[in-house]
């Protein structure tokens, strides 16, 4: 992919995603980067996906609030300034703190983050999820999911 100067101003970006309880604007898509995805999440206290992995890194960078990352069997706690990354393939789980939290994520390579998110905010309707809906949508999507087992 070859790369051309992008600006995202606020005036351009479209309605943001509703992906299971988080807000997602997405700012650049790969085809507008030459590669890498940017998106701003935004969600309610307690809010965010299961445990999950993918192919592709992705680095988060909270810009409000606080997100508690579970990520290769560790818990953080992470405030406003703090910067995330997770490598492809590492099982990894987020949850906005007290009062919710925002942040930017950037993915790159093989990322089917943007698809994936659409594909939810399509396929999946507002309120509580029919899990294993959500796992097949992002298992079409290059994402698996790491659920407890009943």
């Amino acid at each position: 992919m070859t790369a051309n100067p992008y600006v995202s101003t606020p005036a351009d970006r479209a309605v943001p995603l509703n992906v299971i309880g988080t807000k997602i604007c997405v700012l650049a898509s790969a085809q507008q980067t030459g590669g890498r995805q940017f998106t701003l999440q935004s969600g309610d206290e307690g809010s965010g996906p299961p445990p999950h992995s993918h192919d592709w890194d992705e680095s988060f960078y909270i810009t409000r609030g606080q997100v508690v990352f579970e990520c290769a069997g560790e818990t953080l706690t992470c405030g406003a300034g703090t910067l995330v990354h997770v490598p492809g393939g590492t099982v990894h789980a987020f949850r906005y703190g007290p009062g919710g939290g925002e942040m930017l994520e950037v993915t790159a390579g093989r990322s089917r983050a943007v698809e994936a998110f659409s594909a939810l905010d399509r396929e999946i309707p507002p309120g509580p999820p029919e899990v294993e809906k959500v796992v097949a949508v992002l298992a079409d999507n290059g994402i698996k999911t790491h659920l407890p087992e009943e």
